[in-house]
């Protein structure tokens, strides 16, 4: 069996049905059943069997909000029983956290950052990026079950389907004392990065909060989000939420705008998946410039303004 694990709670996100389109293709070349575990909420489950899933589950409770180690204790539970071969995660923080955790737990393999996959020799080759994003390599693993994150925008989403599934209720695990749920804190208001078809992002050269204040205003005037360089937000000019690159969130928008940002390796690897890249630095060498389609050597803040501008006319 193929299991696919999301935080996903009322329905299925962009990313779980990513992540159960991937399955689903696998899942049709090893002639495997493919399951469907919320740890959020049963509502997201039972919608997975409307695009394709077999077997559907949800646990009692919020799992998700003990963090990893609530994650890892129930899906290492369900695994052990279903015999699963394979178990898929989003590649955002709590399943970069979650998955070599769990992989340890069950004695399989984690990959991180999946862009691609295929059955290769009678297993499974895993394409994630290395070096910073500078390359790809191919890898394949030496014990089973593999844990793996995938990346958003790599895999085509499942579509929907003529199919229903029963979900069938996991109690929340003993987790002994080991995590204790103060408060939860619901996500910051906005478009989420990973679902945003533009995404306006800033870096050191917007200078300042005000520069990111007139960022949000074109997100705004182009219907995305804001997105930020690790500098931005070591400055504290904006949360770690809302940070692009290897540390930050992977993102594949239709038009990701880059603002005052250099183009460091770790930037880059987070906007491979964008269709275009648009660079504004007062830098003609800078390394954006070699991912950009469009590149404007200029202070970022005046041509900002001028956009901004244009945009309200």
């Amino acid at each position: 069996m193929i299991l696919v694990a999301t935080w996903d709670a009322d329905d299925i996100g962009r990313a779980g049905l990513e992540l159960l389109g991937a399955a689903l293709s696998l899942g049709g070349a090893r002639g495997e059943e493919v399951g469907y575990v919320s740890l959020a909420g049963e509502g997201a489950a039972a919608a997975a069997g409307e695009f394709g899933a077999t077997r559907g589950f949800a646990f009692a409770g919020d799992l998700a909000a003990f963090g990893s180690e609530g994650v890892v204790a129930g899906l290492a539970e369900l695994v052990r029983r279903l015999g699963a071969r394979v178990v898929l995660l989003p590649a955002d923080e709590l399943g970069s956290e979650t998955a070599p955790r769990l992989a340890e737990r069950l004695a399989g393999t984690a990959v991180s950052h999946v862009v691609a996959l295929e059955p290769f020799d009678g297993r499974l080759a895993w394409t994630r990026p290395v070096f910073g994003g500078k390359a790809l390599a191919t890898v394949t693993a030496v014990s089973e079950p593999v844990v793996a994150t995938l990346r958003r925008g790599a895999f085509e989403p499942a579509e929907r389907r003529d199919g229903s599934l029963e979900v069938e209720t996991l109690p929340v695990p003993d987790l002994d004392g080991a995590v204790e749920l103060v408060s939860s804190e619901a996500p910051a208001s906005g478009a989420a990065l990973e679902d945003a078809p533009v995404i306006v992002s800033g870096g050191a050269g917007v200078g300042d909060p005000e520069g990111f204040a007139e960022l949000e205003e074109l997100a705004g005037l182009l219907g995305g989000a804001v997105g930020a360089s690790l500098a931005a937000v070591d400055n504290g000019w904006v949360p770690p939420e809302r940070q692009v690159g290897l540390t930050g969130k992977s993102v594949s928008p239709a038009v990701y705008f880059a603002f005052g940002i250099s183009g460091a390796s770790q930037h880059l690897a987070g906007i491979g998946g964008a269709k275009a890249v648009v660079a504004v630095n007062t830098d003609p060498d800078a390394p954006i410039y070699r991912v950009a389609r469009l590149g404007v050597v200029m202070d970022c803040r005046e041509f900002l303004s001028a956009l901004i501008g244009e945009l309200r006319r």
